[in-house]
């Protein structure tokens, strides 16, 4: 069996809300993920899974408890450190796409790689969007791309740097059905390639996609599931 890549222990998040009131976004929650495993956060808005999220990537820290990627417990790292993690591990998929407007999808693959001592950035960016079908759109700007092409830049950006782990918080959450299915069956892809997946969305049939299916509610993990019969793997075997 595989071992588990991201471990989760206790997690507490409160925020400050006014002078007095905290708000419990994540209320004692505990969850592992092994290596290789596509796994879907399903809740409802305010539910606190982009919160759990956010933490299991680096994003934020806990009120308590702890966050171990890959053996290392992250969650009380400096600023400096928990960037680096980020850099060389994680990669990110936003449902707003996050891309920079004036510059071209090439450009936006590119620039996780600022920080690489990787060479050649540009020849590996080229590579990223050819692998998310986007070869002949890589000098195009968001404006001219649609919104699956924006998501499917945004995946090719996640993957640049060959990370262990792909976080995606809502990547469907401003797509129409058909582009959503298209995102989706490239995230399939990726996880054929061997990386974990942790995926965050409200949509039930979005959640349908993985093999495993946690639901949080008011900051409290309330199911954990495998999921038996997993969405489009008939259209994926066909590919193969």
């Amino acid at each position: 069996m595989n071992k588990p890549v991201i471990q989760a222990k206790n997690i507490v998040k409160m925020y400050n809300r006014g002078t007095s009131a905290q708000v419990t976004a994540v209320n004692d929650v505990s969850l592992e993920v092994n290596e290789g495993e596509f796994v879907a956060i399903m809740g409802a808005s305010g539910s606190g899974k982009s919160t759990l999220m956010n933490i299991m990537g680096c994003l934020d820290r806990p009120t308590s408890g702890y966050v171990i990627l890959d053996d290392l417990e992250v969650s009380r790292l400096g600023d400096e450190e928990m960037a680096k993690v980020r850099n060389h591990k994680i990669g990110f998929v936003f449902q707003m796409f996050n891309l920079l407007p004036r510059t071209n999808a090439l450009e936006n693959v590119e620039l996780p790689l600022i920080y690489s001592d990787k060479p050649d950035t540009s020849r590996l960016a080229r590579e990223a969007l050819e692998t998310v079908g986007l070869k002949d759109r890589i000098y195009h700007h968001p404006n001219e791309l649609s919104g699956g092409e924006q998501q499917r830049v945004a995946v090719a950006r996640a993957l640049v740097n060959d990370p262990e782990i792909i976080f995606a918080d809502e990547p469907t959450g401003n797509l129409d059905s058909k582009s959503s299915c298209e995102v989706m069956a490239l995230f399939k892809k990726v996880h054929q390639q061997g990386r974990t997946i942790v995926l965050v969305t409200h949509e039930a049939d979005i959640a349908e996609y993985a093999e495993r299916i946690v639901t949080i509610a008011d900051g409290k993990l309330i199911d954990d599931r495998k999921n038996p019969n997993i969405r489009g793997e008939e259209e994926t075997d066909e590919n193969r």
